[in-house]
């Protein structure tokens, strides 16, 4: 599995992924974001801070890189990356399958991404991501799994999965929405063969959205790496939105509150990966201060009560604007 590449990594940097999510094409729900980019938005643009970014974290011992088919050009900026770099053979490369992007390089669309869990759509972007990425593709992940999902119960993707796995790809699988250890519970009862079908499973986890814990345990307790993304809430919980309990405890690490967020999801013992998803070199920096935050008893406890309930948390998600 291409995960035990992290784990003769001694960086203290090393639990903690890049997502393309923000950089790979020009709209997207993160607050701020549209003062984090400018105006200039264009392929080149992107490219360039895509890259940008991808040689930061790099240099400060990022090792697991998160794109999409979704996300844009994320796929094709990363592999630009890769091949001009061909020294860079430390890394893990993940990407999601399951969303189509419908945005055609604009941030008014009227939809950005049109999901969609079947066979067709699996071979269409398997094929899509393998002329990008070719073998450096290590992690191909459904993208946004719900318990409704027919990537649950097609018994035919299963076994076309499994041949990925055994051709060497690990298989995996990220989840969204109220109900995602629902999600995660029923994804790992999935087996090919008698064997489970999943390696990695890749949740929202953050101060404010809590619930997914528990089956996040019980994942890592399977063996799955667990990968959490969006912990930083689509910048609710940076500054300057970040609510004042947060604010109270980056004042007193003396770090921001990015950090101290991100810090909060990497002390959980299932947490294997935590996606930053900074805009910007600085912001990365930032956020990779998170492995030196030492958060006593007190900050725990005043950070546990921003935990909204999960319902409510996914519909103020919704309402976040593209930008």
């Amino acid at each position: 599995m291409p995960f035990a590449r992290l784990a003769t990594a001694t960086t203290p940097t090393c639990h903690i992924g890049l997502g393309l999510a923000a950089v790979g094409r020009p709209g997207y729900i993160n607050l701020g974001r549209d003062q984090d980019l400018g105006e200039d938005r264009g392929v080149d643009a992107l490219r360039t801070r895509t890259h940008d970014l991808l040689d930061a974290a790099y240099a400060q011992g990022v090792r697991y890189f998160d794109a999409a088919r979704s996300y844009g050009r994320s796929e094709e900026f990363l592999a630009e990356w890769l091949r001009d770099r061909p020294d860079v053979d430390d890394v893990v490369i993940g990407s999601k399958w399951g969303y189509t992007y419908t945005a055609d390089w604009t941030t008014d669309a009227e939809r950005h991404e049109v999901k969609d869990h079947c066979l067709a759509a699996y071979e269409r972007q398997r094929a899509e991501s393998a002329e990008l990425l070719g073998d450096r593709l290590d992690l191909y992940q459904i993208h946004s799994v719900t318990p409704d999902s027919p990537a649950l119960t097609d018994k035919e993707l299963h076994t076309r999965l499994a041949e990925a796995a055994a051709g060497g790809l690990t298989v995996g699988f990220s989840t969204s929405g109220p109900a995602q250890a629902d999600a995660i519970r029923a994804a790992l009862e999935v087996t090919v063969d008698g064997e489970p079908l999943f390696r990695t499973v890749q949740s929202t986890y953050n101060a404010l959205e809590t619930s997914a814990a528990p089956a996040l345990a019980e994942a890592r307790d399977a063996g799955l790496t667990v990968i959490v993304k969006e912990a930083m809430a689509n910048g609710r919980l940076a500054e300057p939105h970040a609510p004042a309990a947060l604010r109270s405890v980056a004042d007193e690490t003396t770090l921001g509150c990015d950090a101290v967020a991100l810090a909060l999801v990497l002390r959980q013992p299932w947490a294997g990966v935590v996606l930053s998803g900074a805009a910007t070199v600085t912001q990365l920096a930032s956020n990779l201060h998170a492995p030196v935050v030492d958060l006593d008893e007190g900050q725990l406890a005043l950070l546990a009560s921003l935990a909204e309930e999960p319902r409510a948390y996914w519909e103020r998600r919704g309402e976040l604007p593209w930008h």
